[in-house]
């Protein structure tokens, strides 16, 4: 006997309705395809203009036992997204939101007016090569939340790697039109580890379901935390190359700074980084010839909190752009039609978690063997540096990137944009580092075009454009 189908008719009719009305609220379904409706943003406060693609927001149950759910952003190619790539973008911190960063400032379509409360798109928004998800990991960033408060205290490497596995398997569950998709892992900042690791991740469990169950192709990370020691060697480099601390403070660094870890720091090392940071000023490290946020009373002492949160933070360059999301996503109009869920999630939006970051639990010295490993599976592998960064600057990641001991296949050279020189590039044996001219910690923020021909070279797999290929085009 063929059971009643009224229950899901029921589920399709209250979606309509919805619709129809206008109205975005977070609701649920244990049918994966009426939750892929359910999650559809309808219209975005502020959005004054119509959009030729569909974005969805929601939720993802990582773990049923403590009740584990991480808020994710899928936005799909502006044109014919059937076949255009599937791209996973996270920020790092540890703590920092991807809709606050990556979304809303960097690679996203949605940017925030200086009101708080107008959109405008954004010309150089990745969703016109690719679908663009963006994911708020671990749980106590952004909109994402636990059932079990404890958990908000006890978040690692190792668990935001499984929940971020948990959730691409369920994420392909209620969106299966893009099981099989070419599929790619982006991000920046801590984002260094997370990227790596969960690539990792998904490594072996294919190769422990024998199946590509998630079809990952490549990873690529930028300004990204990935050796303690060398990412250390290579800040205090910079910062004294650039002028911006003593002679004696650079030596000092080195003695009590080098050999500890870049998440926990000791005491003397503190110490003297504070004095770094005096000898700074009144600059943003994050990009150092650009114009700080008048509003930004947290400025002082950002040196020495980026061992703790390694994440900062249009139309034009606007330095108060993180200001701007604050106001927004703070919006109850805004939470609705993200349909967030306001009975669990954080009661105060923020961009970055201090309770997260200040409780962070495992942050290995190194992912250099995961790049080994990862590199010698076939994937690739793309590292690139905004060259304006003091957090983590290019030279921390060409020392990292001498630590893998890689044989060179195409030498340093610059690479073009529009006739100018966008950056330098080196091509190794499993991996090809690009620097971006100008660029600050955030390189789609402060050069956008730039780095959206960066993310077509890596979708494409081909190398940086040269003058010769600009000229003829």
């Amino acid at each position: 006997m063929t059971k009643p189908r009224w229950p899901f008719v029921n589920k399709i009719l209250f979606f309509l309705v919805y619709v129809h009305l206008d109205i975005g609220i977070a609701t649920c379904s244990t049918d994966p395809l009426v939750q892929q409706q359910l999650d559809k943003v309808l219209r975005l406060p502020g959005q004054s203009f119509n959009l030729s693609f569909a974005h969805y927001a929601g939720y993802i149950n990582v773990n049923e036992d403590s009740g584990r759910a991480l808020f994710y952003w899928f936005i799909e190619a502006a044109e014919d997204p059937d076949s255009k790539p599937l791209v996973l973008w996270l920020n790092g911190g540890p703590g920092c939101s991807s809709i606050a960063y990556g979304e809303a400032e960097e690679i996203g379509p949605f940017h925030i007016k200086a009101d708080g409360k107008t959109l405008y798109l954004n010309p150089y928004s990745w969703n016109q090569i690719a679908n663009i998800i963006f994911l708020d990991s671990p749980v106590g960033v952004g909109f994402s939340y636990s059932n079990t408060s404890s958990d908000l205290l006890n978040n690692g490497d190792k668990r935001t790697a499984e929940d971020s596995l948990a959730f691409l398997l369920k994420w392909f569950e209620r969106f299966p039109q893009y099981k099989g998709r070419d599929f790619y892992i982006t991000g920046e900042s801590y984002a260094g580890h997370y990227v790596p690791q969960l690539s990792q991740a998904i490594v072996r469990y294919n190769y422990e379901n024998e199946e590509r169950t998630v079809n990952l192709r490549g990873y690529m990370v930028g300004n990204a935390l990935t050796d303690d020691f060398h990412d250390h060697l290579g800040v205090f480099r910079f910062m004294w190359s650039a002028g911006l601390i003593s002679d004696q403070t650079y030596r000092l660094l080195n003695v009590l700074c080098d050999f500890q870890s870049f998440i926990h720091t000791s005491t003397s090392c503190d110490k003297i980084l504070d004095i770094a940071n005096e000898e700074l000023g009144d600059i943003d490290p994050y990009s150092i010839f650009s114009p700080t946020c008048p509003a930004n009373v947290s400025q002082s002492n950002r040196l020495r909190k980026r061992m703790n949160m390694v994440g900062h933070i249009s139309e034009r360059y606007d330095p108060c752009t993180e200001a701007h999301s604050v106001v927004y996503f703070n919006l109850p109009e805004v939470q609705r039609a993200l349909h967030v869920d306001l009975a669990r999630a954080p009661s105060k939006w923020s961009t970055c978690s201090e309770l997260v970051s200040n409780n962070w639990k495992d942050s290995p010295r190194t992912v250099l063997d995961v790049y080994h490993e990862l590199i010698h599976s076939g994937l690739r592998v793309w590292m690139f540096s905004g060259d304006t960064d003091a957090i983590i600057p290019v030279t921390s990641t060409r020392y990292s990137i001498d630590a893998l001991k890689l044989p060179t296949l195409r030498p340093w050279r610059a690479w073009y944009d529009d006739g100018q020189v966008g950056g330098w590039t080196q091509e190794y044996s499993g991996l090809t580092f690009v620097s971006v001219r100008g660029a600050g910690h955030e390189v789609p923020l402060h050069r956008p075009k730039l780095a959206l021909a960066l993310i077509k070279a890596f979708l494409s797999g081909t190398s940086m454009p040269t003058l010769d290929l600009v000229s003829s085009s």
